[in-house]
């Protein structure tokens, strides 16, 4: 599926569990404290990232190959949280949710994105993918990370600020729908 309209596909399905939220504060707030975390993560990987130009290792780069999907899953389970869709709606879209990434998108990037990134960066990535894990963390870091650090610029290039804003706008109208709506 093209990144577009894969895109576009996230973007319709988060306005349709916010149109039909039935919010109310407590899950907001649960649904928060999973959101925070994520998003957290995601800034904090968008900071290391220079998309196909280098091989990142360094940040959370060292303990999961894939840091921004891990946080794009806590995202995901925090809003299925936060919206309380009728008739617990929320969990089937969960586990369809989960059920399309890890049968589906996650399996077909670990064929695809491996033989790429091994023939941009040789040996180097060989290692990275045989001590990283592709998604849940090691308690180990890579022992090999680059020494590069966290750059406001890279974030910003990698708009994960646009992330962030659409969150608080989220987030933001949930509770206003819970506590007036």
């Amino acid at each position: 599926m093209p990144g577009l309209l894969r895109v576009l596909l996230v973007f319709a399905l988060v306005a349709l569990m916010v149109v039909f939220a039935r919010p109310e504060p407590r899950h907001v707030t649960l649904g928060l404290l999973i959101v925070l975390p994520g998003e957290a993560l995601r800034v904090w990987s968008a900071g290391y990232l220079l998309k196909t130009r280098e091989l990142v290792t360094a940040g959370p780069y060292r303990y999961t190959r894939n840091p921004l999907y891990l946080g794009r899953l806590a995202i995901f389970t925090g809003l299925c949280v936060m919206t309380q869709l009728p008739y617990h709606a929320g969990w089937a879209v969960l586990l369809l949710g989960y059920a399309v990434f890890f049968g589906y998108y996650l399996p077909r990037k670990e064929r695809v994105e491996p033989a790429r990134l091994l023939e941009l960066h040789g040996e180097a990535y060989a290692r990275y993918r045989a001590d990283v894990p592709a998604l849940l963390p090691s308690w180990r870091p890579y022992r090999h990370a680059s020494g590069q650090g966290w750059s406001s610029d890279r974030m910003l290039r990698n708009r994960e600020h646009w992330m962030l804003t659409g969150l608080t706008a989220v987030t933001l109208f949930l509770y206003w729908r819970a506590y007036v709506g």
